[in-house]
């Protein structure tokens, strides 16, 4: 017979207080703490190539880029997370004491591996949605050169875009800025099996 344990909770200022001192990246879902999956080398590879490429002005308009260490906070979803790469138009708005937590990214890349590829098609692109600033998703394949585009709608539909093969270009529809597929792709070595 298997012993059951209750889950432990926490509440979101435990979490962040043990966030500080963790040895490995946590997400908060509601009262529970999930460890995250190890990235590999071409999740870093590429969600950097992205991250490094994109302006920090377009159009006379201020952006700002982060990568995997700033902490996205969603109210509805009582939920504390890290996605690979948040573009933001403006200033950040932090929650709580400090600059690690964010509420307004306008758009979200994530990198796609086989464990999270189905968590990051579903729960966690809900749990975005409803963020009011947020409108547009990026999902990038770490496998091959394969690219999902999810577009906000003025009716809260959702449109979506596939760009695949080494030459395709990828258009960001929120702000005027585009990369090819092999830029992105830039140093990813697909033979190799990590994970």
């Amino acid at each position: 017979m298997q012993l059951q344990t209750k889950p432990q909770y926490y509440t979101p200022e435990e979490y962040l207080e043990l966030e500080e001192t963790a040895e490995y990246k946590n997400e908060y879902r509601n009262r529970e703490i999930i460890p995250m999956v190890g990235g590999t080398t071409n999740h870093n590879q590429i969600a950097g190539n992205f991250y490094r490429r994109f302006p920090l002005t377009i159009n006379n308009q201020d952006y700002y880029s982060y990568m995997e260490s700033v902490r996205l906070w969603l109210a509805e979803y009582n939920l504390y997370t890290y996605p690979d790469v948040m573009v933001i138009k403006g200033e950040p708005i932090y929650h709580g004491e400090g600059t690690s937590n964010v509420t307004n990214p306008q758009i979200i890349i994530e990198v796609l591996s086989k464990s999270t590829q189905g968590y990051d098609h579903t729960d966690k692109f809900q749990f975005y949605r409803s963020l009011p600033t947020f409108v547009e998703y990026i999902l990038i394949d770490q496998y091959h050169y394969s690219v999902e585009q999810y577009i906000k709608q003025s009716d809260n539909q959702w449109l979506v875009n596939f760009y695949s093969g080494e030459t395709a270009i990828l258009k960001l529809s929120s702000v005027e800025w585009e990369i090819t597929l092999q830029d992105l792709y830039q140093r990813v070595n697909f033979e190799s099996e990590e994970e």
